[in-house]
């Protein structure tokens, strides 16, 4: 006869390998989507030099500001409520969501095509092209957050693997071309492929129409991870500008060629977070108890792994540097330890970010980011003032280290609001 151990410890053994399998699909899928960005990164530094990747990098955090917006408005509040739900509540959620993320690239992408335009000169051509390639960039990534919120990372993975492959003979002749503006188009081209192929994994397609219904049913989440989610991107977006004011348009590189050296690690660090949102909340359905420790684990495991990497990167040859990064390897190699202990320090409160957003706690996870963008921006602008380009990174080393510590304090106040007052179910449909 089975014992009754025997009968708890099978389903807690599966439920463990489950979680191991969708936290393995979720690094594959972001290694293949951060192999990708790290390519194109350094092809472009290589082929186009210091000055011109700075271009191409204001487009790439212009880029980042506008996908913010699409995951706060459409797939951020998608993964806390439709995470592990029925099919028939996922794929209803899924049109409307992805039809959100479309139509935020159709509206932000023709601003920005008419700006790009009004401004010409070396910037304006990026982000005209920008603008019309954001519509299948957004869709792309609305798909990725679908398939893990469903548990299917493996689908979010070969979608990634298709950008890639359709990513070489574009940046092929975009190297012909030889404008931060050709390489833009590829880069956004491919993802357009990899968005259409999307349509065809889930057998599902985005209703635009359907976003003002979802905007409407997720207002009390959607807008505050937006102004959250902006908030990230807005920050950095302006310390770029700023930076690039107040030092120049070469420190912009600089600085993208220290993220690019942390490039591997960041591909570990955004692929658990395609997947930890939505595993706090099967946590806090499960075992609210364990949900403290789940992000603790998780944010120390991050940081710990952020700081080895940065030590093996003051260990890389400068031989080897100046083969990878060509002429920005001098001025993003100085950069590295602060570069690092930023990385490290925004591990650490991704950790307690998961378990805010799991608990739905918007208002408080709001707080937590405004209070880090306005010291990323400070420590990053004010650093740049005072000490040029590496004033700028240890100014936002410390702002992140100092925004960690005000994330855990949040969580930590969310976790007894939530044990006196027990929040109701979460909504599936």
């Amino acid at each position: 006869m089975t014992t009754e151990r025997e009968k708890t410890t099978r389903p807690a053994g599966s439920a463990r390998r489950a979680l191991v399998g969708r936290l393995s699909w979720g690094l594959a899928d972001q290694a293949a989507s951060s192999m990708t960005n790290f390519a194109v990164g350094i092809y472009v530094a290589r082929s186009l030099g210091v000055t011109a990747f700075g271009v191409f990098s204001l487009a790439w955090v212009t880029y980042g500001v506008v996908l913010s917006v699409s995951r706060g408005l459409a797939t951020d509040p998608f993964v806390v409520r439709f995470s592990g739900v029925s099919d028939a509540s996922w794929r209803g959620a899924v049109a409307r969501s992805s039809g959100t993320a479309l139509g935020v690239g159709v509206v932000v992408g023709a601003a920005c095509l008419v700006a790009g335009l009004a401004l010409g000169g070396r910037v304006g051509p990026a982000f005209a092209c920008l603008g019309v390639m954001l519509p299948g960039l957004l869709l792309q990534d609305a798909w990725r957050y679908s398939f893990f919120a469903a548990g299917i990372g493996r689908k979010a993975f070969v979608n990634d693997v298709v950008w890639g492959v359709a990513l070489v003979p574009a940046m092929v002749v975009a190297a012909r071309v030889g404008s931060v503006a050709a390489f833009v188009l590829a880069w956004g081209a491919s993802a357009a492929v990899a968005a259409l192929y999307g349509c065809l994994q889930s057998g599902i397609r985005p209703r635009v129409t359907g976003a003002r219904g979802w905007l409407r049913e997720q207002r009390d989440l959607s807008y505050r991870y937006l102004v959250e989610n902006v908030g990230v991107s807005g920050a950095s977006q302006l310390r770029a500008y700023g930076l690039g004011a107040i030092v120049g348009i070469g420190a912009v590189g600089a600085i993208r060629g220290a993220e690019l050296l942390l490039g591997p690690f960041l591909a570990v660090l955004m692929g658990l977070s395609l997947v930890t949102v939505a595993e706090a909340a099967r946590v806090l359905r499960r075992a609210p108890h364990r949900l403290a420790k789940f992000c603790l684990v998780l944010g120390a495991g991050q940081a710990v792994a952020a700081l080895l990497w940065g030590v093996a990167l003051l260990l890389v040859p400068d031989r080897l540097g100046e083969l990878v990064l060509g002429d920005v390897w001098s001025s993003a190699s100085a950069l590295i330890v602060p570069a690092t202990l930023g990385v490290a320090g925004a591990g650490l409160g991704t950790g307690a970010a998961a378990g805010l957003r799991a608990l739905g706690a918007a208002r408080r996870s709001l707080r937590s980011q405004l209070f880090a963008s306005a010291c990323y921006i400070g420590g990053g602008l004010g650093g740049a003032a005072v000490a040029g380009t590496s004033g700028s990174a240890w100014g936002v080393a410390a702002a992140t280290v100092c925004s960690s510590a005000v994330w855990w304090l949040q969580l930590r106040t969310a976790l007894r609001e939530r044990h006196r007052n027990p929040i109701p179910e979460v909504r599936t449909s």
